[in-house]
């Protein structure tokens, strides 16, 4: 929920609006992996929601911020699945 979010804190506002438009998704056996579900309009849903979120002072986040960090937090997700739960991953 919103209200349990720091709204502050870039990262945070980004996970949730990545989260709630299921754009990613954490893995319920691995906590510590994000898996991005591939979903290009979760993902421009999520970047229209986090953009209309406003700071504890009511100021709206930059875009390119929005962007870079959306970008970011992409990046470092897996794709499609959980790494460590799938058996054809490298190095398993």
């Amino acid at each position: 929920m919103l209200t349990d979010i720091h709204t502050d804190d870039l990262t945070a506002v980004v996970r949730y609006a990545l989260e709630t438009t299921r754009a990613t998704t954490v893995c319920p056996f691995h906590r510590d992996v994000v898996v991005r579900i591939g979903d290009d309009a979760a993902e421009s849903h999520a970047f229209e929601r986090v953009k209309r979120m406003a700071r504890s002072d009511g100021t709206k986040w930059e875009k390119e911020s929005l962007r870079m960090e959306i970008g970011r937090q992409l990046g470092a997700a897996a794709d499609g699945r959980c790494p460590k739960c799938d058996p054809t991953a490298p190095g398993r």
